[in-house]
């Protein structure tokens, strides 16, 4: 890059050369500005904002692009995951920010059905995907990258004493669920009719980390949460394994949504969910693979 020095050297040359030009009559001045010219670069600060761009000259140096914002939708349950997930993302993409909306997929869905400006969206179950996809929202094929299953929560103490998932009928224990519409409530009622149970929870959460929180707080004596929820939780829970939930697991499909702001970065992030590290990641916080 040429010193930003050269233009004020020009400066006190060029009087002198032209007048030395005119008394010789020599023209040699001429060229010796004409490769300046070419050759010089905008002052520093601009310079550094637009290193990545190789620029003949000041006018025709390429413009800075605006720092990326990439947008992804995603189920409560992938909260920890996709966190961890964004922030490496953005480590290998130097001056993108991946920003997240974690909520219950049926709530999700319906934002981006609205036209809520979503670049992905990673649901916690297909069904939820199926209604984004039924509107032509998602560019491509959802791909599976992950799966979960339920698991009964309860506080460390274990007040009610809950041993199986038919205990969760128990009138006298506060029992909490997700929604039916949420993944999660719908895994419930699922396992409801394979145990022939029928729960009658004192509250239906639109996520599952609200469920996670009841029990946490010891609001509820046991709640329906995905094993990954528990396996998070650190101690602030324990979980119950119950046979029926191998027959309610939930596949978890990702895609980019249709028309995406940064469609390209959101292809980018899928293939690096479902590529090795978000598989390492997903793994270790006890998801199975699809």
């Amino acid at each position: 890059m040429t010193p930003i020095t050269q233009p004020r050297l020009r400066a006190r040359f060029l009087p002198l050369c032209l007048g030395l030009a005119a008394s010789l009559g020599l023209a040699a001045c001429g060229g010796s500005a004409g490769s300046t010219t070419s050759s010089s670069a905008p002052p520093s600060s601009a310079a550094a904002t637009t290193a990545q761009a190789p620029a003949t000259s000041a006018a025709a140096a390429t413009p800075t692009p605006a720092e990326a914002t990439l947008t992804v939708y995603a189920a409560a349950s992938l909260t920890a995951t996709f966190t961890d997930l964004g922030a490496q993302f953005e480590a290998v993409h130097p001056g993108v920010t991946v920003t997240f909306n974690f909520a219950g997929s049926s709530d999700l869905a319906a934002q981006i059905i609205e036209g809520a400006p979503a670049d992905v969206f990673a649901s916690a179950d297909e069904n939820n995907m199926s209604k984004v996809t039924a509107e032509n929202l998602i560019a491509g094929a959802p791909v599976l990258f992950a799966t979960n299953s339920l698991m009964i929560a309860v506080p460390p103490d274990n007040p009610g004493g809950v041993t199986s998932l038919a205990d969760l009928t128990n009138p006298d224990l506060a029992v909490v669920v997700c929604a039916p519409e949420v993944p999660c409530g719908a895994a419930a009622v699922k396992v409801e009719g394979i145990a022939g149970i029928d729960i009658q929870p004192v509250s239906e959460e639109s996520k599952v980390t609200d469920v996670l929180a009841k029990v946490s707080s010891g609001d509820a004596d046991a709640g329906l949460v995905y094993s990954t929820d528990v396996q998070g939780a650190n101690g602030a829970v324990v979980g119950i394994a119950f046979p029926e939930a191998a027959q309610a697991v939930n596949n978890y499909p990702i895609g980019v949504v249709a028309n995406a702001p940064q469609a390209a970065l959101a292809q980018e992030f899928v293939d690096f969910v479902t590529g090795p590290t978000g598989a390492a990641v997903l793994a270790a916080a006890g998801f199975g693979q699809p």
